[in-house]
């Protein structure tokens, strides 16, 4: 399946938001799109390592997860957790 084509951001959300493919702006939909597109930065960049734009995306990207992520523990520690636990993603 394409990298962000409409229908794996529709599995994306469907899988990891509360109501379904509609809610696309949960925080647990947001954080499983941006791990999605971090991996994917990633890989390229282990191929590509004197691509520095990508990487200054790449740095922007985990910031707006870590910031994500935050909001989150502040407004409900059970939900951090389950897509901490979820997603694989070190704290």
């Amino acid at each position: 399946m394409d990298y962000l084509s409409p229908e794996y951001k529709k599995e994306i959300f469907a899988a990891h938001s509360k109501e379904g493919e509609k809610d696309t702006g949960s925080p647990e939909a947001q954080v499983a799109l941006f791990t999605k597109r971090i991996s994917h930065l990633t890989e390229h960049l282990k191929v590509n390592k004197k691509d520095h734009s990508t990487r200054r995306g790449l740095m922007k990207l985990v910031g707006k997860r870590r910031s994500m992520l935050d909001y989150l523990s502040k407004k409900d520690i059970n939900r951090y957790r389950a897509i901490i636990k979820e997603l694989g993603i070190r704290k």
